[in-house]
């Protein structure tokens, strides 16, 4: 295919997403402004884990967690999988994970385009 002088190209280039969104209490179940930047990557972070992966129809397939309970043998690469969905998300560090009875907990750091953040979480 030949383009004209000045015509559109066919290499797309992905723009980054903005970072601001809607802050979300989960105390009140209400939004209570905006946030941006690292905030923002945290409560993303927060919702992506909270979510079963396919379980809801409003989600793309990329959105939230697959099921942790049956695959906890490989839940570090469950959770990395989950976040590096988020192009704000660089990288996982310092993954811990341990059990007590039926519940599951990780820990680790997570890294993003805006800094480093602790997150831990149990499931």
């Amino acid at each position: 295919m030949v383009l004209p002088i000045g015509g559109a190209s066919t290499t797309a280039q992905e723009a980054q997403q903005p970072s601001l969104t809607y802050r979300l209490d989960p105390e009140i179940n209400r939004i209570i402004g905006m946030i941006d930047n690292i905030e923002a990557v945290k409560q993303t972070t927060l919702l992506i884990l909270s979510t079963d992966r396919f379980a809801h129809t409003i989600f793309s397939e990329n959105y939230g967690v697959d099921n942790l309970v049956e695959g906890s043998g490989q839940l570090q690469q469950l959770v990395t999988d989950a976040l590096l969905v988020d192009d704000r998300i660089t990288g996982i560090e310092d993954f811990v994970s341990s059990t007590s009875g039926d519940e599951m907990n990780v820990s680790f750091t997570l890294v993003t385009v805006f800094g480093s953040i602790a997150v831990e979480r149990s499931f």
